[in-house]
């Protein structure tokens, strides 16, 4: 018995940790957001200008032609991937008015950097803006030992004020 026990502690000990897990189901998201009913998912046709922004924002190339999003009024919801270190982390935007309303991780698949779905680390994205140097008009405060994925989340809440601000100049 104490023989398996210790055998059981070491395997624990020796794997790595998984931090992951999926969070929000996008559809719950979009529920969250708008309430019923649920507004129509669209599609942004990205042309190359566009595309080229996106990929200087990731700094990795950046090849899809569209990408989906939810708008009712003013407000508009992106579901976004960025990989962290390795593997991509899905992440929930609600742009309102060209402000980030909020910002949420839906499922995170790398072993560290969790902690950035925590509202502690949210809530300081909350009514940022996008410069004309399409970065964030405030700096985010880092987390020791989840730097990727801070950096991660950091691109995706520029993509989506940038995605906005093309929906919002095509009305």
């Amino acid at each position: 018995m104490l023989k398996t026990l210790l055998i059981l502690a070491s395997c624990l000990l020796l794997s790595p940790a998984y931090a992951g897990g999926d969070y929000l189901q996008p559809a719950d998201f979009i529920q969250q957001t708008f309430g019923k009913p649920v507004p129509k998912a669209r599609a942004l046709w990205l042309d190359k200008s566009q595309q080229q922004t996106i990929k200087q924002i990731l700094a990795h190339d950046f090849k899809k032609l569209r990408i989906r999003y939810w708008k009712r009024g003013e407000k508009s919801a992106w579901i976004l991937n960025e990989i962290g270190k390795e593997k991509p982390i899905t992440i929930g935007v609600v742009i309102n008015r060209g402000k980030i309303q909020s910002i949420h991780v839906l499922s995170f698949r790398e072993s560290r950097g969790s902690e950035i779905r925590h509202d502690f680390f949210t809530r300081q994205f909350k009514q940022l803006t996008l410069t004309q140097e399409q970065q964030l008009n405030k700096p985010i405060d880092g987390i020791s030992g989840a730097t990727l994925s801070v950096r991660a989340m950091t691109k995706i809440a520029r993509i989506a004020l940038y995605l906005d601000q093309q929906i919002r100049k095509a009305k």
